[in-house]
């Protein structure tokens, strides 16, 4: 390992959250080892992952649900963490990943379960995509779709309604609209055999999706793994992106409102955008790299937890990742995306103990449909798009304004 980038003690001290007096009580008790250099000491990246993530199950030994930190608890009445499984209104969401998204996320919006749900854009798609194609040149599918919320907005004369059946319908024209908006990259989506599969009924928004996120053709296998990754990722606890759309909800924003308030915090690499960052190491790893090298430089990069790896509400690992990950083998050409997961999952593993997580998951998906690295960005945000307005209805049935925090005044010493 000593050919391996290694950490300086200031990014030790800073991956593991601690002052630099602290690291080195560590090194004293035994507990990091450290090499001495001209330019001062130095860390393996491995093993300071290692000794974060045992630092974790040492202060959370088995947390099995959010515990509000660190606001509150806020009641939810969708999404269940429980015995390490996610569960949607008490039904296992591995489960429910065989099911076509649009019927899932319309019984989340409603309570029906209507196997014929299917989402339509509505008026002001062509606004949309219009305002889209304005961008910069350097603009991203999230930052299309971004914009493109606040113009199916306008053209919405109910928008400003909080009537449930309305909300709804506005989520299910949104998550329709989201998509429709991105640019196509592969016109003819068909199934090795010849098959039509753009048209494939019961993956309907998942085919429109991949057609604009894959320069490939779908197969059947792609096909219903995108899905059951929408699914998924539909909803999970208060993540950040949640609390956020829900704080808006909460002061009465619109269902659009809503989830631009969950669109900015979805941006950010320890949350929407850490598919990213594990794309890119894959993809080193698929290529042919040394996957220590690979985990080392993205240790030092990122300075916080490898990318893709571990999962704090799932101490044996998350379900969500693993369903995916194994649904991944049976799609056509994926062979080397899942031959550099097994790698990489097999050093985290022995080094750490970390197991993967649906970033890793939508990271290998996403390179094995030749996507860009940002494509798992856009499958959560269109996916979590349903499940901050399933909590925006739950919000808008509490007092106005419940989440308004109240602040200390703590002056900077």
């Amino acid at each position: 390992m000593s050919d391996l980038p290694r950490l300086t003690a200031e990014q030790t001290a800073e991956r593991l959250g601690v002052k630099l007096e602290t690291l080195y009580a560590y090194v004293a008790r035994g507990l990091l080892d450290r090499e001495r250099t001209a330019g001062g000491s130095t860390f393996d990246p491995l093993e300071v992952e290692a000794f974060a993530s045992a630092r974790r199950r040492r202060a959370s030994p088995a947390p099995v649900r959010s515990e509000g930190r660190p606001l509150m608890v806020i009641e939810t009445d969708f999404a269940l963490i429980d015995d390490g499984q996610l569960y949607y209104r008490g039904r296992p969401a591995a489960e429910l990943a065989g099911e076509p998204f649009e019927v899932v996320a319309r019984w989340a919006l409603t309570g029906r379960w209507e196997p014929s749900a299917r989402f339509a854009a509505g008026p002001g798609l062509e606004d949309a995509r219009r305002v889209a194609e304005a961008l910069p040149a350097g603009a991203g599918d999230r930052d299309r779709q971004l914009v493109a919320v606040t113009a199916l907005a306008a053209a919405d004369p109910l928008r400003t309604s909080l009537d449930p059946e309305a909300v709804a319908g506005a989520a299910e024209r949104l998550i329709a609209g989201m998509v429709a908006v991105l640019p196509e990259r592969s016109p003819a989506t068909a199934a090795g055999d010849g098959a039509e599969v753009r048209s494939d009924t019961t993956a309907a928004l998942a085919a429109e999706l991949w057609a604009r996120l894959s320069p490939q053709p779908a197969t059947a296998e792609a096909l219903r793994t995108l899905n059951a990754a929408l699914v998924l990722l539909l909803d999970h606890d208060l993540a950040v992106s949640t609390l956020a759309a829900r704080a808006a909800a909460s002061a009465r924003a619109t269902p659009y409102a809503v989830v631009v308030a969950g669109l900015g915090a979805l941006d950010s690499p320890l949350h929407g955008n850490a598919s990213r960052a594990a794309h890119r190491m894959l993809a080193r790893i698929a290529a042919g790299e040394e996957p220590a090298r690979v985990v080392s430089d993205a240790v030092v990069d990122g300075r916080g937890p490898v990318p893709g790896f571990g999962q704090p509400l799932y101490p044996a690992g998350d379900p969500r990742g693993r369903v995916l990950l194994g649904m991944l083998a049976d799609i056509p050409g994926a062979a080397p995306v899942v031959a550099a997961v097994d790698a990489l999952a097999a050093l985290l593993r022995e080094r750490t103990g970390a197991a993967p997580n649906v970033d890793l998951a939508l990271a290998a998906l996403s390179l094995a449909g030749g996507m860009a690295d940002d494509a798992g960005e856009v499958v959560f945000a269109t996916a979590r798009t349903a499940g901050w307005v399933v909590h925006a209805l739950a919000e808008y049935r509490e007092p106005p304004l419940r989440l308004r925090p109240v602040g200390r005044y703590s002056p900077r010493a």
